[in-house]
């Protein structure tokens, strides 16, 4: 070979080697944390994260268990996570109590359309209705969405007073069974499961849904910093689309996606959490609010109102300002929102 064809050649596999390179997309890191331990409602993002579509838009999703929404909160504004999954409640009361912070999160999809948080009693207590909980005593953790929100729901409802127990949240179960309480406050899919695991018969528990006494709250939403907002927008997107791709999936075939959580829990209840999973899509993801509103976005008026409640009911430093907790401009055409099941 002349010296002339040998550097032609050498030049067109540096050219052939260069192109790939050239052409490949940088992948995005994404932390993000979800608002509790790895249970059924967990497979809306851990399936797309194992079916490769995060990957498939060029991001690299880690997905952390949580310890609630508020911590989900905080660790996203500390600049730990990225985005995480948290109460739209627990977002308002952070925004309104640290209105200096630099990082507060921001909500950019709405997956709990209404909140999950119920009042939960034995039959046998004789409470059937919101008003006979009036002089009671009910139990939760302090940190619990549904015992924050009470004073909404107590407002609603014309419940003059109640008296609260704290306890851990393992115990709160426990001591409804063992009849220590009157009620408990929890997310429905959670508590009533956790009552069965006690012993408890579903047939024997009276539920007080928030949302269907008045307490239109919404429920658990994606959150994202602002930095990752403003410094790659792109990703923001292409993460809630993957997203939006995976849930309808999980949605029309819950049973199958709970394997996806097995793979990082090995010693959940598969049983347990397919049930789970199917309670949370019937109450609260694919309810007929969601259906009226269409799944991801919010409609501002009820955003609003949410924002007066929660700013009396939490007692916030400053009114919560629904403009500043949510920005929907990042959401999938409309198209790619159609992701919930057709009626049963």
């Amino acid at each position: 070979m002349t010296k002339r064809l040998f550097l032609q050649a050498l030049a067109a596999a540096s050219l052939a080697g260069a192109l790939p390179h050239a052409a490949a997309q940088p992948v995005t890191p994404i932390k993000f944390q979800l608002d509790w331990r790895f249970e059924g409602p967990a497979a809306l993002f851990l399936q797309p994260v194992a079916k490769g579509y995060f990957k498939d838009a060029k991001l690299d999703v880690t997905v952390d268990a949580g310890t609630g929404s508020g911590a989900a909160v905080q660790r996203v504004a500390s600049g730990a996570y990225d985005m995480g999954f948290a109460d739209m409640a627990a977002l308002m009361e952070f925004h309104a109590n640290n209105p200096d912070a630099p990082n507060k999160p921001v909500a950019v999809m709405m997956v709990y359309n209404n909140t999950p948080a119920a009042v939960m009693a034995l039959k046998k207590s004789g409470i059937k209705s919101p008003a006979d909980l009036n002089g009671k005593k009910l139990g939760a953790p302090v940190f619990d969405a549904g015992r924050r929100g009470f004073p909404i729901f107590q407002k609603a409802n014309g419940i003059a007073n109640v008296t609260w127990v704290s306890m851990d949240p393992p115990l709160r179960e426990t001591m409804l069974a063992r009849g220590d309480l009157d009620a408990i406050t929890g997310f429905s899919f959670t508590s009533l499961l956790n009552l069965e695991a006690r012993g408890v018969k579903l047939q024997d528990v009276v539920t007080l849904p928030y949302a269907d006494f008045g307490v239109k709250l919404y429920g658990n939403v994606i959150i994202a910093s602002p930095k990752l907002i403003k410094d790659n927008p792109a990703a923001v997107k292409a993460f809630l689309s993957a997203f939006a791709k995976g849930a309808k999936e999980v949605m029309a075939n819950p049973d199958a996606a709970i394997d996806y959580v097995k793979q990082r829990d090995g010693i959940i209840d598969t049983a347990l959490e397919k049930r789970r999973l199917r309670m949370a899509i019937d109450a609260v993801i694919a309810s007929p609010d969601a259906r009226a509103e269409g799944f991801g976005t919010v409609n501002p008026g009820r955003l609003s109102l949410m924002a007066s409640q929660v700013s009396d009911a939490f007692a916030t430093k400053t009114r919560v300002n629904p403009d500043t907790v949510w920005n929907g401009s990042f959401l999938p055409a409309k198209a790619e929102l159609n992701v919930l099941p057709p009626k049963k």
